[in-house]
């Protein structure tokens, strides 16, 4: 990959589809790992476009070997990847692993080191394991759509796929934790996750709100529920974000918007009082909101050190100055479309960087080259191919 990265001495399987099981191995190849990216022959990218920005930017920093993991053939290449892989991840339901002899404990008596990611839609057993999961379905039974969007209009979704992405990068960690044990055990073991606990775990104070404190959470739109005000505010020009929490934010904001009275009012001169008369706070922000542009009260506010932000569609996100200070979006070069533009690492090392330095492979681009590496020979790689084992 042209530079030391940390992850570049683990050698990493993916047999992952769709969306969960790519990011999680996205999290290992863009820090270096050396992954082997096994689809079916004839792989269509799991009816998704190969092209498209989404496959992309799911899949890049791989290789990429097609396998017919039905076939005794594929099998046999597949176990002899394994035999010096540091890593496997799979997205399976939870059955077809061992329908195909590739599960945890088939694999590790193959490598006893090896660290076997899985990511489920609901849990290896239990009473859903078998059901297919898939990320709304997971947003729904895990609670996020009874608290997202506008009181009383019923369940939403978030807009993007959150327990998909979760999932992916709590398996992640789950197997670099994984890695780190095996340096004392010198032994692999079982990462295991799913949609729904991830979607649960992601809840965060919202949960933890009925654990401990018996409330069940319901719709708050754009305002925070516990740390008020926090909301959405409309400007002479716009709407922006403005986070005003705590009693210095709250005074500081009362300051700037020329309207001190808030603090001395006994609607809104604590916390306690904010949240019952959160509505009549919020009507008296706005009507001084709307007397200004959005881009002074963002000034205004943050220098006084009260959050305030725009709210940004895409495009606007990736035009912003500070995002473009962050160098998250990253260009790589593809032999198709030229240079593309993905997301990159949400993460910096002092020392040590990610990168991105392949795009996402063509299925199949370097089957002759891992097989080569196995010791193959071309005339067996070749009646490998005629058969479609590869």
């Amino acid at each position: 990959m042209g530079k030391a990265l940390p992850l570049q001495r683990f050698k990493v399987i993916d047999l992952t589809r769709v969306r969960s099981g790519p990011t999680c191995v996205r999290q290992l190849a863009d820090w270096g790992a050396q992954v082997i990216k096994v689809e079916m022959p004839e792989a269509d990218g799991f009816g998704w476009a190969r092209h498209s920005s989404d496959f992309q930017n799911l899949h890049r920093n791989k290789r990429s070997l097609t396998l017919d993991l039905k076939a005794e053939a594929g099998k046999a290449i597949l176990f002899k990847l394994i035999a010096d892989a540091d890593v496997v991840v799979e997205n399976f339901r939870p059955d077809v692993k061992h329908r195909l002899g590739i599960d945890y404990e088939a694999l590790s008596k193959i490598n006893p080191r090896l660290v076997y990611g899985s990511i489920s839609g609901f849990g290896q057993d239990g009473p859903y394991a078998s059901r297919p999961g898939v990320d709304q379905i997971a947003q729904g039974m895990g609670g996020l759509m009874s608290l997202t969007g506008l009181p009383g209009q019923g369940p939403v979704r978030a807009g993007i796929a959150i327990a998909d992405t979760t999932a992916g990068l709590y398996c992640a960690m789950g197997i670099l934790t994984a890695l780190l044990e095996r340096e004392v055990s010198g032994l692999g073991q079982w990462v295991q996750t799913s949609l729904l606990q991830a979607q649960i775990a992601i809840l965060d104070f919202q949960a933890t709100r009925w654990l401990m404190d018996g409330r069940v959470p319901q719709q708050a739109g754009n305002d925070h529920p516990t740390a008020i005000p926090t909301g959405v505010f409309e400007t002479s020009d716009g709407r922006i974000n403005i986070a005003a929490v705590g009693q210095p934010m709250f005074a500081a904001m009362a300051r700037v918007m020329d309207a001190t009275r808030w603090t001395s009012d006994p609607r809104f001169s604590d916390p306690a009082s904010r949240s019952r008369n959160r509505a009549q706070l919020n009507a008296e922000i706005a009507a001084v909101t709307k007397t200004k542009p959005s881009e002074y009260w963002i000034t205004a506010l943050n220098d006084a050190g009260v959050p305030c932000g725009p709210i940004n569609t895409i495009d606007q996100v990736f035009a912003d100055p500070q995002v473009r200070h962050l160098a998250i979006a990253q260009s790589v070069e593809h032999p198709q479309l030229g240079t593309i533009n993905l997301v990159g690492q949400p993460v910096t090392l002092s020392r040590t960087d990610s990168a991105i330095v392949s795009a996402t492979p063509e299925a199949g681009q370097h089957s002759d080259e891992i097989l080569h590496e196995l010791g193959y020979d071309d005339a067996t790689i070749a009646e490998l191919r005629k058969h479609h084992v590869i």
